[in-house]
This record gives C-alpha cells, structure tokens and sequence, in this order.
C-alpha cells in the first residue's frame, strides 16, 4: 500500500478549505484517509495553515510521499528541513 500525503478538498463551491491528509494513494481524493495532518485555507489573506509536526514528520519517516502542492507547504513551514536534517544525522 502506497501512502500519499496530499490534499482532501472541504468547503463550498468557490470558497475551497483543504485538509492535508495520509491516504492510499488508490483512493479517491475526497474519498478515505488514513489520519488527517492539518488544513490549509488558500482563501484568507496570509494562507492559514495549520499542520501537527509530529505526525508529518512519522508519516514522511514511515515512507509516505507527499504530492507536490503539500510538499510546497511542508516546506514552507520548515518540515521537509527537519525530515531531511534527521534522516541524515540517522545515517
């Protein structure tokens, strides 16, 4: 089973919210999840995202890959340094 981290969209027509998600990445977008990471709201003026570090950082440890767009968000929130600066102090 491949895990993905991306994006579940929520909200009403026009008006988007997204939940950063751990999903099979055989399942649909809006469909079932595995555990959700944190939210992104891409309306607001400063791009409210909040996301839970510690499980980011154990879903990309156990081999989850991110879609672009949350790896654009991860790494604007400093995750994808962590992740890397501890992969190779594990080395």
């Amino acid at each position: 089973m491949a895990v993905k981290l991306r994006l579940k969209r929520m909200g009403a027509k026009q008006k988007p919210f997204y939940r950063i998600v751990a999903a099979d990445s055989h399942s649909p977008r809006d469909g079932r999840f595995i555990e959700t990471i944190g939210t992104y709201n891409p309306i607001s003026k400063d791009s409210n995202v909040t996301i839970n570090e510690e499980l980011a950082l154990k879903w990309l440890n156990n081999g989850a890959i991110p879609t672009d767009t949350v790896r654009s968000i991860l790494s604007k929130e400093g995750i994808i340094k962590k992740y890397a600066e501890a992969k190779k102090v594990g080395k």
